[in-house]
């Protein structure tokens, strides 16, 4: 898997497993890299997912570059999860997550919450793909490990508890390498 995006890397590398890599391209108030990679290792950690995670904050405008190009919709969502494929996890890439800033801070608003809390619902929802979650055809696996670990990390309401999805519905989903869309179609 070709990483999609440019990065460098965090200076803070977490002792204890490999350091998660975070790109803010957009800043969202009461969140800095530090702060997100931090979390993403703690998230990684309680899903049991090995391997460093990407996680690129942008704007909704490459967020639907990113879903036309790997997805065929022309149009920008909240979260884009693309898991690694073989090579790259022997390497110790577990994959990475695309999350529009511009739609966290509106279901923030939204929902009442402040939107560096929803970057982190979106973050969590991503890692569960990237760990080989997928809650249109699980059977409720992925919004009861969902539910459960948003208690954990302290966050408000999951992705999935809000969206209505996990029961079974289904919609288009991709493999490795390819892009899980979290909240409708991952």
């Amino acid at each position: 898997m070709a990483l999609l995006f440019p990065f460098r890397l965090l200076a803070s590398c977490r002792p204890g497993g490999l350091s998660n890599l975070v790109i803010l391209r957009r800043k969202i108030v009461g969140l800095s890299e530090t702060s997100l990679a931090s979390f993403l290792l703690r998230a990684r950690r309680s899903v049991g997912l090995e391997g460093r995670v990407t996680l690129v904050l942008t704007s909704s405008q490459e967020i639907r570059s990113l879903n036309a190009h790997f997805r065929g919709k022309n149009k920008a969502t909240d979260v884009l999860s693309f898991p690694a494929d073989a090579p790259a996890q022997d390497r110790g890439v577990a994959g990475e997550i695309a999350i529009s800033a511009d739609i966290a801070r509106q279901n923030a608003v939204r929902l009442g919450h402040s939107a560096a809390l929803e970057v982190k619902v979106l973050a969590l929802h991503g890692i569960l793909h990237l760990a080989g979650f997928d809650h249109e055809r699980d059977n409720g696996r992925m919004a009861r490990k969902e539910a459960d670990l948003r208690r954990k990390l302290r966050l408000p309401c999951t992705l999935i508890e809000r969206s209505g999805y996990g029961s079974g519905e289904s919609a288009d989903r991709t493999g490795a390498g390819r892009p899980f869309k979290a909240g409708r179609t991952v």
